[in-house]
This record gives C-alpha cells, structure tokens and sequence, in this order.
C-alpha cells in the first residue's frame, strides 16, 4: 500500500446508523437430521456484532461455529430464530441477497486465471463493465499488499498471497460483511503469524466488519476486538479478548481459551484454603528457589512448596510444571504449571528440585458454579 494511500472500499450510506448491530442473531437455533436421529447443531444463540468490528466464533471441532458463520451467509437457514443484518431480518433471504461475501480454508482460486482475473471474476459475472472490474480489481489488491502480482497465475504464489487473492477476490464486491472460515488454516505457523497481523492491519484499513470462525486460541486473541466462545452449539461467553482470557465465565472457558490450572475440591481447599472451582493462569504464578525464599506468604500473595517434575524450554518462555509438597489425604498429588521468561528462569529450576510456588490473590478466578 502506498505511504499514506489508505483505501476503504465502504461506500456512503445515509441510512447507517451506529446504534443498530450489523450482525444481530436472537434465538437462533439450527438442527440437522430428523426426529430419529435430531441433531442441534445450534442452540439459543444471542449474538450482536457491531459495524466495522473484528469478531471471531472460537471453539473446538463439533462447537457449531462454522455452522454460525453458514447461517449469518445464508447458507444454511435456521430451524428457529431471527438472524439481521444492518437491522433487517434476512432471516428467509438467500446467500446472494446479503451483502456478506465468504472466505473458506480452501482458497479455490480458478488455476488458469491470472491474479487479477479471479479478482474480477465475481464482477465479471455481475456485469459490471471491463474499466470499472478493473479499477476496483486494481483497488482491493492494492489492499492486500499484491498490486504488482496482477499478471501471475495462482500456481506461481505462496500460500499467504494466495489467501490475500482470496481476500481480494471477496472484498471487491465491497460487502458490509467478510466472512472467514478458518482463513489461516492452511498456513504454516510462521506464516499464519504473519497473516494476522496483515490481516488486522487490513481490516482496520477496509473498515468493514470482519468475522472469523478460528479453532485456535492465540489466533482469536491476536486477531479480535471481541470474540464469542461455543460449546456444543452453546454459547458460552461473549466479550472482549483481554475479558474472556482473564475473567472466563466458567471452567470450560478458562480450560478452552489458553491454559488454566484447575483447583477443585479437596485440592482447592488443600492448596487455596477453600472449597470450589478455582483457575489461576500458569503465567500468574512465580517460580522462587525454596533454598532463599520462605514459604510464607507476602502480602496478597499465597505461597505453596512444590517440587519440580518437569521443565519445558520453549524460546522465550520456559514452562515449568511441579507438584505441590506438603499436602496429604488426597486422593491424587496436585500439579500446577507456571510460565516465565526465559531469561528470568533460574537454574535452580531443574527435575526434583525444591521450589516455591506463589500467586496474588487477584490471580485466582472463582469459578464455582452457581447452581
């Protein structure tokens, strides 16, 4: 993209209204099969997304989320529920009567077209006139970082740019919504890092609302102003990145998004002093060599003796896991996981040394159930 060139390929509308959602589901339900073999897919979902935001649908095989993302495109219509678009149902209408356009893993860019005939392909086949397909093909390349790629066929691309085609391809038709199914999935992981980081970049530079069905973890921090987590067709929270990984609603959440350690019953009371269902993030707790530190708890924090059972180098951080002494009557030895810096990583922490483990008290999330 040229120094200082933004380009945004949203159009005026007056009828924009900054209140409305663009993307508002209300009790939408999906199920396949019939009564013998019924199954729900989706269930109950509530989900508004706002205009221009980057959202992402996270969970793992089978949570319903890219059957989310087939409904909002028409793809699939619902058993039961509203789903609206800019504040219209579109409930009933057909893919081709939503102004959304779809990304899919699989990039199906036709072989024997030059990058910039599958970028203009869908207006071609729109009837929109040669000059204007190919200015506007010109424009979302431009955006995507391949303007001088125009005459070279997808064979001769990496994957990354040909995901970039494929994102070009689907913006030029200039919808208000993009939909990503598992866009990165077919990158390597160095490129998949480097892919989101563009793509933030150009969806921030688009300005359209962006929605992307990720399995990954990382990928849906990295990537999102918000996200929804699914769970069997259940949604199981909704909000921001930072509120999702550091207050998860419950212990699927906190397992799911990242890594927790999970204390519950004789353990929580044995290592935390209290009955329930507690996490605390590994990178919450600090590792100090039991030879120079006390076991006694500074203020805020609790401490715990702890043998080391194994350490993980792992570049910049180093994960160290280790089993709490001092503890008895318990059915099973308790085990948490820490995660520092390398560099801060003493070398006192080694197989079956002593250590101390400690944490805030801020650190620990309750997530007892409530009934």
């Amino acid at each position: 993209m040229p120094s200082g060139a933004a380009v945004s390929i949203r159009g005026a509308d007056p009828a924009d209204d900054a209140a409305v959602p663009q993307i508002e589901l209300i009790a939408v339900r999906k199920e396949f099969g019939d009564l013998r073999s019924k199954v729900v897919a989706v269930e109950g979902a509530d989900l508004a997304i706002d205009d221009g935001e980057l959202f992402a649908i996270l969970g793992p095989s089978g949570s319903g989320k890219t059957t989310l993302l087939r409904l909002i495109a028409g793809f699939e219509q619902p058993t039961a529920g509203t789903i609206k678009l800019g504040g219209k149902d579109v409930t009933a209408l057909p893919p081709a009567r939503r102004d959304t356009n779809t990304v899919f893993q699989q990039y199906a860019l036709f072989p024997h077209m030059t990058v910039a005939q599958n970028v203009e392909y869908g207006l071609r086949v729109r009837g929109v006139g040669k000059d204007e397909r190919r200015r506007r093909a010109a424009e979302a390349l431009e955006m995507v970082r391949l303007g001088g790629h125009t005459a070279r066929k997808p064979a001769e691309l990496s994957g990354g740019q040909q995901q970039r085609v494929a994102l070009a391809r689907a913006l030029v038709g200039r919808p208000r919504v993009l939909l990503l199914d598992e866009p990165l999935g077919a990158l390597d992981l160095k490129l998949r890092e480097q892919m989101q980081i563009e793509l933030k970049a150009i969806q921030r530079e688009v300005g359209i609302t962006f929605v992307i069905v990720t399995h990954d973890q990382d990928e849906a921090l990295t990537l999102c102003d918000r996200l929804v987590v699914l769970n069997d067709g259940r949604i199981e929270q909704i909000g921001a990145a930072r509120e999702v990984y550091e207050h998860p609603a419950n212990r699927f959440v906190a397992d799911f998004v990242g890594t927790s350690n999970v204390l519950d019953g004789d353990a929580a009371e044995a290592v935390l002093g209290r009955r329930g269902t507690f996490a605390i993030r590994p990178e919450r707790i600090e590792v100090l060599d039991a030879r120079t530190v006390a076991a006694s708890a500074p203020t805020g924090y609790r401490t715990v003796g702890a043998e080391v059972a194994e350490v993980v180098y792992a570049g910049p951080i180093t994960r160290v896991a280790a089993t709490v002494t001092g503890v008895t009557g318990l059915s099973a030895p308790v085990r948490l996981t820490a995660t520092l810096l390398s560099a801060e990583a003493s070398t006192a922490i080694a197989h079956g040394n002593p250590i101390v483990l400690a944490w805030p008290d801020a650190a620990v999330r309750d997530l007892t159930p409530t009934s």
